[in-house]
């Protein structure tokens, strides 16, 4: 039973870390411009693409709102024991970047694709997010044997 808390912790605290010490290299000023991505500092004061910047200091309460009742239900509904090690990619990921809205004021991204088309500005943490996200939707629908979490 204490495994899967024990991955879920280890994932999130691990995704954590990894997601802050590369952001503080573009912290501390690391550049560089390529032919296709570019690695440079940005803020990020919205979420995805910008959407709700609007919503200004407002924004990261919401947030860890959000993280929170997800925790809540994700431990309470037993979700924990079958997808520890995606909802721990998850967990540390939306931490990540709510840490950045609490110390800098918005989100730390630095990676510009830019090659054919330009997409929007992301960070390692948004890529633990999304591999989270696409594992557990994988996992679930094909992979479930019917397997209940409960």
């Amino acid at each position: 039973m204490m495994k899967p808390f024990f991955i879920f912790f280890l994932v999130g605290i691990g995704t954590f870390i990894i997601d802050q010490g590369i952001k503080s290299i573009f912290l501390d000023g690391y550049d560089y411009v390529g032919k296709c991505i570019n690695l440079q500092l940005h803020f990020n004061r919205g979420v995805a693409f910008s959407m709700f910047e609007f919503l200004g200091d407002y924004l990261k309460w919401i947030q860890t709102l959000l993280i929170a009742g997800i925790v809540y239900i994700v431990v309470k509904e037993g979700y924990v024991k079958r997808y520890a090690f995606p909802l721990g990619l998850l967990m540390g990921g939306a931490l990540g970047n709510v840490y950045d809205r609490f110390v800098h004021g918005g989100v730390v991204d630095y990676v510009a694709w830019h090659c054919g088309f330009k997409f929007a500005v992301f960070n390692y943490a948004d890529v633990a997010i999304d591999l989270a996200v696409a594992w557990i939707v994988i996992q679930h629908y094909f992979f479930s044997d019917g397997i209940q979490t409960k």
